[in-house]
């Protein structure tokens, strides 16, 4: 389940905590987007970066204990060079990109994700007939966004047959043909762990705030725009 249908489905746990610690108070236009098609074959689901590590956890599972060859970036903060099998290592201004061309398994993958929540998996690879693409790149900073800011989907692809993974993206309409999604995140207030309120450590203290504030779901699905709003705290 993605992390929005988690929020939508009140079932906030870390890993939506994790997608919200970049934030600021603010309004933070065309998040969390989405495009899907679907077909009597399948799904075509493409969307921006904020979706990238949930999608290969889900294409991991899929493989399990099988092995495929899985090439991308693994982009972190942290030195990973004892942990993984990369091929060259890039970095600017203290961000590591580990790029990745290997055969892993969908365990591999999973124990890594697992080992480093905070860690940027911009992995491509293939399960069978379900294909998944990611841009091995960093995605964009947690900057309130344009008024006009222009809608681009194509950060994740992904390919497939498995009808649970489509409704978690349009869960509006599982019966869709087309769906365009955009997600406005509204943070209206952060509050500071009261342990951590006369820290000077302010990596930690964004770490573990906790924000609270809505989103704002304008989901276009077969020609039918929707609007819905959710509030959270994560």
């Amino acid at each position: 389940m993605n992390f929005i249908k988690k929020i939508f489905d009140n079932q906030i746990d870390n890993s939506v905590h994790l997608q919200f610690q970049k934030f600021s108070r603010g309004e933070f236009k065309n998040r969390a987007l989405i495009e899907a098609k679907k077909s009597k074959l399948g799904y075509k689901i493409k969307t921006s970066a904020e979706f990238a590590n949930e999608l290969v956890k889900s294409m991991a599972k899929k493989l399990g204990e099988r092995k495929t060859n899985v090439t991308g970036a693994i982009i972190s903060t942290s030195d990973l060079k004892n942990e993984i099998k990369f091929k060259e290592i890039k970095q600017f201004q203290g961000v590591k990109r580990y790029l990745i061309d290997n055969e892993m398994s969908g365990k591999e993958i999973l124990e890594l994700l697992e080992k480093f929540p905070k860690t940027f998996f911009a992995l491509s690879f293939s399960v069978g007939e379900d294909v998944l693409k990611i841009k091995p790149k960093s995605p964009k900073s947690g900057k309130p966004g344009k008024e006009k800011e222009e809608i681009k989907v194509d950060f994740c692809s992904l390919k497939t047959s498995d009808s649970e993974i489509g409704k978690n993206f349009v869960f509006e309409k599982p019966d869709f043909n087309d769906a365009l999604i955009k997600h406005t995140f509204l943070i209206e207030k952060i509050e500071i762990p009261n342990e951590l309120k006369n820290s000077k450590d302010f990596s930690k203290i964004r770490e573990e705030s906790k924000r609270f504030g809505k989103i704002i779901r304008i989901a276009r699905i077969d020609e039918k725009e929707e609007k819905r709003e959710k509030g959270f705290s994560a």
